[in-house]
């Protein structure tokens, strides 16, 4: 599945094992393993793994970050808050990329987009030493021009587009909304390009919401994570990564 078709497509497949660590972590032990998930995703065809290392450490652990930095061959997207002790394990590690998230401690997953245009001096202060390292650095952002024109003044070589909204949208039958929401997401990709940005996108996409997005040409990366380990239990984890890589070919031939 790999190879002729990922190169058609160009377009990157990141998958998120954090709620690996989610089923590990409500029993406790060491079962089921992010590193081993990550690497069957490997083999699945995945271009990268995404972990998100929590302030408090909700799923991925510590740990987890030291056997993935040592165990995989794909590039590992790290995504953390812009705090000094995330800064500092970023730092230590030096990931391929480095994505800056919101986090509240109260939320059940990541609600919404980074607020950069109102926290802008704090994230460019914030990111230089992480690029100066060498880790390719991302923001995950709303599609709203001002926060992507944030991103391109703070020196942010690549932002992710929050798709939550519209997959939300879609789940709850609202369909205008949902049309209304990629649309947004289309003209806001299209306008982050122009401005020299690479662009990715994530959050609840679904094989039944996937392939709009997938779709459009200025998207290089979908980051995938919750859906893609919740099919696994019924479909097994590399099934579930491959037809979700089929649809995203699919939206690109």
């Amino acid at each position: 599945m790999a190879g002729a078709e990922k190169s058609q497509s160009s377009l990157r497949l990141g998958v998120n094992i954090d709620h690996v660590a989610t089923v590990r972590n409500a029993r406790g032990g060491q079962y089921p393993d992010p590193l081993r998930a990550a690497l069957m995703a490997e083999q699945a065809g995945a271009d990268g793994i995404t972990a998100h290392l929590r302030e408090d450490r909700r799923h991925i652990t510590d740990h987890d970050i030291d056997a993935l930095m040592s165990g995989l061959s794909v590039p590992l997207n790290f995504e953390m808050a812009a705090t000094p002790e995330m800064q500092k394990i970023a730092l230590r590690h030096l990931p391929h990329a480095v994505c800056i998230v919101p986090e509240k401690r109260e939320e059940r997953t990541t609600e919404g987009g980074l607020e950069l245009a109102r926290e802008e001096n704090r994230i460019g202060d914030f990111i230089a030493p992480l690029r100066e390292a060498g880790c390719r650095v991302s923001i995950f952002i709303a599609a709203e021009p001002a926060q992507i024109e944030a991103a391109a003044r703070i020196g942010a070589p690549v932002i992710e587009l929050h798709t939550g909204a519209y997959c939300d949208a879609h789940v709850e039958g609202k369909f205008k909304e949902r049309d209304a929401e990629l649309e947004r997401l289309r003209d806001m990709s299209t306008f982050a390009k122009s401005l020299g940005l690479e662009v990715h996108a994530g959050h609840g996409l679904t094989y039944d919401t996937v392939k709009p997005v997938a779709a459009f040409p200025e998207v290089m990366e979908l980051n995938i994570g919750h859906f893609l380990i919740g099919e696994s239990i019924f479909l097994g984890l590399e099934p579930a990564i491959k037809h979700m890589r089929i649809l995203m070919d699919e939206a690109r031939a």
